[in-house]
């Protein structure tokens, strides 16, 4: 069994990050679950890990300059929901986040680093461009969150960092979706995810993104789908559509039932684009649940 340390700085943490390896443990949603040995016993690893739920450092959610928003990797689903601060699509992927107990312990830095495909909060941070912020002893770097995870349970974390925060460009879009669809109404592992968006000004597509979570091994944002849009009229949407879903058809890759997450995809990806065609109010678009 790997030994368990309790820094109480943040210096001190990235010290042990440093000397021992040990991983970092703050809400343990995803590994205390991997830990798990039975009914009445304490979880085990075969690794060390420190314990760092009591690092102000790094908890919160701050402001920055240009709208920038920044958010501690310590700070829970309920916070991240709860905050006006916080970009609309982040807000609502946390409020679905499991049971209320889960959205209270777990933390975006966890979700993060876990880098599971049907995670939660990666598939709204990546549409928004955010990136994470690393700390290790030789000081701090930055990087896309898309180029973060490589893969299922994969990340470019170094051996000697952990996750400081995440930052978030701020965004002015015109028409936002954002969709999960579970094995049930609440508390349910995602089995597919949507966010869309989209900045119209003066009738033409100045900016549209998507992605989508458990439709491959990480995040799917298709770049090559999202230029075919950018820029056209809105009446010529009807025209490129086809084009459109073929790109995005062919980017997604999940492990398991590929179809029914291709074809769900494609239709909210037409329902969001039929609304903007037709006229539809700036602000959410709302689809009804199936």
């Amino acid at each position: 069994m790997g030994m368990t340390y309790i820094p109480s700085t943040l210096s001190e943490a990235l010290h042990l990050r440093a000397e021992t390896g040990a991983k970092p443990l703050a809400g343990g949603s995803d590994i205390m679950v991997q830990g798990k040995r039975g009914i009445g016993l304490a979880p085990e690893f075969p690794y060390p890990v420190m314990i760092i739920t009591g690092l102000d450092e790094l908890k919160g959610i701050k402001l920055l300059a240009e709208g920038f928003v920044e958010i501690g990797a310590l700070t829970t689903p309920a916070e991240i929901a709860s905050s006006s601060l916080v970009p609309w699509h982040i807000r609502q992927a946390a409020a679905g986040m499991g049971a209320i107990a889960l959205r209270n312990t777990a933390t975006i830095g966890g979700n993060i680093g876990n880098a599971s495909p049907k995670g939660d909060l990666p598939q709204p941070l990546i549409l928004l461009d955010a990136e994470v912020v690393l700390l290790s002893i030789n000081g701090e770097r930055r990087m896309k969150l898309d180029d973060f995870i490589l893969g299922s349970k994969k990340t470019a974390l170094a051996d000697d960092e952990i996750i400081k925060s995440i930052i978030i460009p701020h965004h002015d879009f015109t028409y936002l979706f954002y969709r999960k669809i579970g094995m049930r109404k609440a508390n349910a592992i995602s089995k597919l995810s949507l966010s869309a968006a989209a900045e119209v000004k003066d009738g033409v597509i100045e900016d549209f993104r998507a992605s989508s979570g458990a439709a491959g091994p990480k995040v799917i944002r298709s770049h090559e789908a999202e230029d075919i849009l950018k820029g056209c009229k809105i009446e010529d949407i009807p025209l490129l559509l086809d084009d459109f879903l073929e790109a995005w058809n062919n980017a997604i890759s999940p492990h398991a039932m590929p179809e029914y997450r291709r074809n769900t995809t494609r239709r909210m990806l037409t329902f969001f684009l039929s609304e903007i065609e037709r006229g539809a109010e700036p602000g959410i678009i709302k689809e009804e649940a199936e």
